[in-house]
C-alpha cells in the first residue's frame, strides 16, 4: 500500500538535531509517522520527547536536519521560506493554548485574517458555515477582550478552518481553558473531523482531551513509540506512566546477553 496517497502529512525517517559537536541535542530521532485525511490525531509524550519539535517540523515552521515532511504528497524541503509561509497560510491551519487572536480587529476579522494575508477573497458562504459551525453568529461584531476564553478558542478554531486547509496543527488547545469549556472546544474539533472531512493533529499532556481523537502517537526521546486507536482517557493515561522508563527498557532489551 502506497501510504503517501492517503496521508495528508506524512514524516519519513525524520531527525532533527540542535547545536554543534559536544553541544549536540537530538529532539527528533528517525520519526516517521503518517496522518490520514479526515483523522483526528492526538501526540503525547513526557517533557523532552520531542512534541513541540515534531509539531514545528511537521508544519513547516522548522526544517529537519535529515528526512522528509510531505503535505498532500509534496515535499517541503523544496520550498524556499517565501514559498513555505505562503503555503502555511494557504493549506495548514493553527490552533493555539493562548489563542493569538488580535484585540484591535472584531471576530469577523479575525477570522478572515488568514485569507486577507493569503490575498484570497473571503467565501461568503464558508465564512458564514464555519461561525456558525462554532457557534459566534451573535458575536462577530465583537473585540477579544469581550469574550470568555472558551468564545476566544472559538474564534482561534474558526480562523484555522476558513482557509479549508489540508491539515490544522492545535498545541495544547485546552490548556487554559477549565474542563467544562475544554470539553466544548473538543468536541467542535471532533465534529469538525466528522462534518468537514478535517485533518487534525493535536499535541497535548491531557489523556482526557487525547480521548477525543481517533488515535493516539506517543514520542519518548525524541522517537515514535507507540500508539493507540479508539482511545480511552484511562487506557491514555496508564501507556504514559511508562513512557518514562521507555528507553531503559530498550536499552535492556537490545543489550548482549550477560551485558547487565
Amino acid at each position: 500500500m502506497n501510504t503517501t496517497a492517503v496521508d495528508t502529512v506524512r514524516l519519513n525517517a525524520v531527525h532533527k538535531v540542535y547545536g554543534k559537536d559536544g553541544n549536540r541535542v537530538t529532539a527528533l530521532d528517525g520519526v516517521t509517522l503518517g496522518f490520514q485525511r479526515g483523522s483526528f490525531t492526538a501526540v503525547m509524550g513526557p517533557s523532552g520527547s520531542g512534541k513541540s519539535t515534531f509539531l514545528h517540523c511537521a508544519a513547516g515552521l522548522d526544517r529537519p536536519t535529515s528526512g522528509t515532511v510531505l503535505l498532500d504528497g509534496a515535499d517541503l524541503g523544496g520550498y524556499d521560506e517565501t514559498e513555505l509561509t505562503k503555503m502555511r497560510r494557504q493549506r495548514i491551519g493553527f490552533i493555539f493554548q493562548a489563542f493569538n487572536l488580535l484585540p484591535a480587529l472584531t471576530v469577523m476579522q479575525n477570522i478572515t485574517l488568514p485569507l486577507k494575508l493569503a490575498g484570497r477573497r473571503p467565501d461568503h458562504t464558508r465564512v458564514a458555515e464555519v461561525i456558525d459551525r462554532v457557534g459566534l453568529n451573535e458575536r462577530t461584531s465583537h473585540r477579544p477582550a469581550e469574550l470568555s476564553g472558551g468564545q476566544q478558542q472559538r474564534v482561534a478554531i474558526a480562523r484555522a478552518l476558513v482557509t479549508g486547509p489540508a491539515v490544522v496543527f492545535a498545541d495544547e488547545p485546552t490548556g487554559a481553558l477549565d474542563t467544562r469549556t475544554a470539553r466544548e472546544v473538543l468536541h467542535l474539533m471532533r465534529e469538525s473531523v466528522r462534518t468537514l472531512g478535517q485533518t487534525i493533529v493535536m499535541v497535548t499532556h491531557d489523556p482526557v482531551a487525547a480521548s477525543y481523537a481517533d488515535r493516539v502517537v506517543f514520542l519518548a526521546d525524541g522517537r515514535f513509540v507507540g500508539d493507540i486507536y479508539h482511545p480511552t482517557a484511562e487506557v491514555v493515561a496508564e501507556r504514559m506512566t511508562r513512557l518514562g522508563a521507555w528507553a531503559d527498557e530498550t536499552q535492556v532489551r537490545s543489550a548482549p546477553e550477560g551485558a547487565f
